[in-house]
């Protein structure tokens, strides 16, 4: 009686976890970008709650600000001259919309959009 093969060889293994590895890859490259943005929204909602103290907001004054929270936090892109800082009826609103690239093999990279935007009281 001939034995029958169970489980999965070695060639099935490969084709099973390349995929998965790709995966964990990417998302070991990503890491550092969406940390990146976690900074750049606390930055943001931060300034948001203090500004609701300053009756006096202008943009200088906004992008002053920033720019030393992101030093704090160590936020490497956007720089706070890139924040776009508004008036929108009665208030202020800084929007960061920014992308960012992450090399993932050889010429192949992965793109991110990021936008967000609070409202300055």
């Amino acid at each position: 009686m001939p034995k029958s093969q169970r489980g999965v060889t070695f060639i099935g293994w490969l084709v099973l976890l390349t995929p998965v590895a790709v995966l964990v890859y990417a998302g070991i490259r990503l890491t550092p970008i969406y940390l990146n943005y976690f900074h750049v929204v606390r930055s943001l909602e931060q300034l948001a709650a203090d500004s609701k103290d300053d009756p006096q907001i202008n943009p200088v004054s906004v992008r002053n600000a920033l720019e030393r929270r992101f030093d704090v936090e160590y936020v490497d892109r956007p720089s706070a001259k890139d924040i776009d800082v508004h008036r929108e009826g009665d208030h202020w609103v800084a929007v960061a919309e920014y992308e960012d690239l992450a090399p993932l093999i050889g010429n192949v990279s992965m793109l991110v959009q990021f936008n967000k935007q609070v409202i300055l009281k």
